[in-house]
């Protein structure tokens, strides 16, 4: 209801009140106009308020002006809503994450552009170092393409490195992903080009607790990774810095219950610290596939038949015997031509459909191998 998010969102204006408190209020009070008329000696007794925060609250909304301000403040970020094609879900719609309600401090509402029906599928949080390397890259497009096949909706935060690889993986595989900003959903500011974004939009949603037209400001942003690991059943952390960003997130997943996976990295990689010491620490479970995250979620999969010809694609004879003399080291083209007695220009076509299916790749120089 429109009146229930004006409630909460002119509660939200109210200093001293967060998430957690306004949660409370909702539940002991309720959220109609006729809370901004509760007595102070109400409020007081309201858990987590207390008498100081009480009479915070009365003289904020016993003040003609300053409610009125409010309102209109409130009003205007629903009259912006069209302008970005955007919707506000409160806590109680039915739209809302189930499993986000489940955390500590769920946001009382969320501004989204797209559908958040997603976040209602099983969920796995990808995130990591904005200074992604080759190897980091490699691994969130081999586990996140897996975890689309099984029906999970890929969750991250849209900054750069690990985040876009891992909504990018998504989209390319026709899965569902969630960008959790830490700015209103009218600035998706790493993407300013749009080459992301609206694809996400399309198979997905970009969602924040923030305000339409609002600055980004440090603060924001490990207030979005506790929604980006609230949602999840699990987060993956993908190459992370021992103080890298990543690492907040996994502390808020450990802080709500739930599973932390860590890919490993080379003990020569500044990139890997964070990832290794979360693995050494006992912190995180190590993975190098997405069946590990899946089998420790212990989801029952039910794979779609098109699911299952993406895992195991049918192959010609004439692939398979290219296949068989594929490897994980790089082989040359003209030595794989020679071992499959096969000419190299329709070896080429069968490695290009080799290719397509995700059982082969090409390397520079004429070098092709086996999937990892």
């Amino acid at each position: 209801m429109i009146s229930d998010a004006i409630v909460l969102l002119v509660l939200s204006q109210i200093p001293g009140l967060g998430p957690a408190r306004i949660n409370t209020l909702r539940k002991h009070i309720g959220c109609s106009f006729a809370l901004f008329d509760t007595p102070t000696e109400d409020l007081a007794r309201v858990p987590g308020i207390g008498l100081k925060l009480a009479e915070t609250m009365t003289g904020f909304l016993r003040n003609s002006r300053t409610l009125e301000t409010a309102k209109q403040s409130a009003e205007r970020q629903l009259s912006l809503l069209d302008r970005y094609g955007a919707a506000l879900i409160t806590i109680d719609d039915p739209l809302y994450p189930p499993l986000l309600r489940e955390i500590f401090d769920p946001p009382p509402y969320l501004f989204v552009r797209g559908t958040i029906k997603p976040a209602h599928a099983p969920c796995v949080s990808v995130v990591g170092t904005r200074k992604a390397t080759q190897y980091g890259r490699k691994a969130v497009e081999h586990i996140c393409r897996d975890l689309v096949t099984e029906g999970f909706t890929i969750v991250s935060g849209l900054a750069y490195g690990i985040d876009m690889a891992a909504h990018k993986t998504a989209l390319e595989h026709n899965g569902q992903t969630i960008a959790f900003l830490a700015g209103g959903v009218d600035n998706p500011h790493t993407d300013p080009a749009g080459k992301i974004w609206p694809r996400i939009i399309e198979q997905g949603a970009i969602v924040s607790e923030e305000w339409l037209e609002s600055s980004i400001i440090p603060a924001k942003f490990p207030k979005r990774n506790r929604l980006i690991a609230g949602l999840s059943k699990g987060t993956l952390i993908v190459e992370s810095d021992t103080k890298g960003g990543a690492l907040i997130t996994a502390s808020y997943a450990l802080d709500q219950n739930r599973e932390v996976f860590a890919v490993p990295g080379s003990i020569f990689s500044h990139t890997s610290s964070g990832t290794n010491a979360l693995i050494e620490k006992g912190h995180a479970k190590l993975v190098a596939t997405a069946e590990d995250i899946v089998a420790e979620l212990c989801l029952s999969r039910h794979s779609t038949r098109q699911s299952a010809e993406k895992k195991n694609p049918a192959i010609t004879p004439a692939e398979k015997n290219v296949l068989d003399h594929l490897d994980e080291e790089p082989i040359h083209i003209d030595l794989l031509a020679e071992k499959a007695a096969m000419d190299p220009s329709a070896l080429l076509v069968h490695l290009f459909e080799l290719e397509l299916k995700h059982l082969a790749e090409q390397q520079p120089g004429q070098f092709f191998r086996k999937s990892v």
